[in-house]
């Protein structure tokens, strides 16, 4: 693999996860300036809503009839028109706040399956996957602290529409760009796709232990907190009157950076069980500092909470995917890391986001911090009790750099 394309495939990934980056995290605090304080979880609703429905586009349209790179141009060209339109039914002369939530919905409706896409762009492209593929990923986390920084550092637009306009002009910029990749002819022609392949069923099967079992479940009950995360963080840093929120939310993926490259010496030195319980403890430790934070107002509590997001993020999730990965043989890996994502981005964040924003609605009423103390508890005590769950009754029963058995 040239150098060119290499550099071609990093550009891709720095800008698939830039889109993403510029809006998220500023959502909250800009509906709060619209006067769309009480919508603000349906908006992050869009993103489990996307994970669910990714999977069926996938393994029924995109991966049985078109090039990957036709799929991604004609996606991001629309994801980024409707990203970009949101703002101008949020303010102005017609506001609909039924109509800025449909915008949203339909721009990660198109965004998602492009997160699978780009990953399955890049596998096709490279010939030493686990040597080559961390170096082009870790550009996606790089492009999504770019866009905080740009947006919330450099042009302060935390509480403005600006963060959703400059996401659908990175969204075009990236649906021109997918048509110039490398062909990747669609995966699945001529095979017959079913419903049980997109959802995992038989991967759930095949795989299904105790360990296994209790895995799934700590995974999906670990992702229900975490729709508060992104969600209502930046809203809790304005309140607690932290300056630029969305830039200093990259310090987390900042930290992820660093422990993504030093994962495999911790897998080495303590094995998955340990691996995966420090990730789970660190959502605890994380809810803990923000309950305390609140207290006091205090920057050098709240601000460690977020700088941890690399232990949380990586040691729960990239550290499951390898699990997964190594767990399941090669004939279902594809349907076990979709059924991973149905269960994490989709089910466990979907419902997550509900709870999130009915306790949100109900608690932080004036916005005041003795409110956002009592808004999270609730993780703080969701997340202790799973990872006491995971301690007592998981087992590890592969270990990393162990090949699972074939099919």
């Amino acid at each position: 693999m040239t150098s060119w394309i290499t550099a071609r495939l990093r550009a891709m990934m720095f800008l698939q996860f830039f889109v993403w980056g510029a809006w998220y995290a500023t959502a909250g605090n800009y509906m709060s300036e619209v006067g769309m304080t009480d919508a603000i979880y349906w908006a992050y609703m869009a993103s489990p809503i996307g994970a669910i429905v990714s999977p069926f586009f996938l393994g029924m349209v995109a991966d049985r009839f078109f090039p990957v790179q036709k799929v991604m141009g004609v996606m991001h060209l629309l994801s980024g028109v409707f990203v970009f339109a949101a703002p101008f039914v949020a303010e102005g002369d017609f506001v609909s706040t039924p109509l800025f939530l449909l915008l949203l919905l339909l721009h990660m409706l198109c965004y998602m399956p492009t997160v699978g896409l780009a990953m399955a762009t890049a596998f096709h492209s490279l010939e030493d996957r686990e040597r080559q593929f961390p170096h082009i990923r870790v550009l996606g986390t790089i492009g999504w602290i770019a866009a905080g920084f740009l947006v919330s550092f450099v042009l302060h637009a935390d509480r403005t529409a600006l963060p959703m306009q400059i996401a659908g002009v990175a969204g075009v910029v990236l649906g021109l760009y997918s048509f110039t990749l490398p062909n990747v002819p669609p995966p699945a022609a001529g095979r017959k796709v079913s419903f049980r392949d997109v959802v995992g069923v038989d991967a759930f099967k095949h795989l299904r232990s105790r360990s296994f079992n209790v895995f799934l479940l700590c995974l999906l009950l670990t992702s229900i907190p975490l729709a508060t995360y992104y969600a209502y963080v930046p809203v809790f840093l304005n309140a607690a009157d932290l300056a630029d929120p969305a830039f200093k939310m990259t310090f987390g993926q900042m930290s992820e950076v660093v422990f993504l490259l030093l994962m495999p010496l911790f897998f080495a030195r303590f094995g998955v069980k340990r691996v995966l319980l420090i990730g789970m403890t660190a959502w605890a430790v994380r809810y803990g500092l923000f309950a305390i934070g609140a207290s006091y107002a205090a920057a050098w509590i709240i601000l460690p909470g977020i700088m941890i997001h690399g232990i949380c993020y990586g040691f729960v999730y990239v550290a499951g995917q390898i699990y997964i990965d190594k767990k399941a043989p090669v004939t279902i890996r594809a349907q076990a890391q979709g059924l991973f994502v149905l269960v994490t981005y989709g089910l466990g964040q979907g419902l997550g986001t509900l709870v999130a924003g009915w306790i949100f609605n109900r608690v932080v009423t004036g916005g005041t911090l003795p409110e956002w103390q009592i808004f999270w508890i609730v993780p703080l005590a969701f997340a202790t009790v799973v990872t006491i769950v995971f301690a007592m009754f998981f087992r590890e029963d592969v270990a990393v750099g162990e090949s699972a058995a074939p099919a």
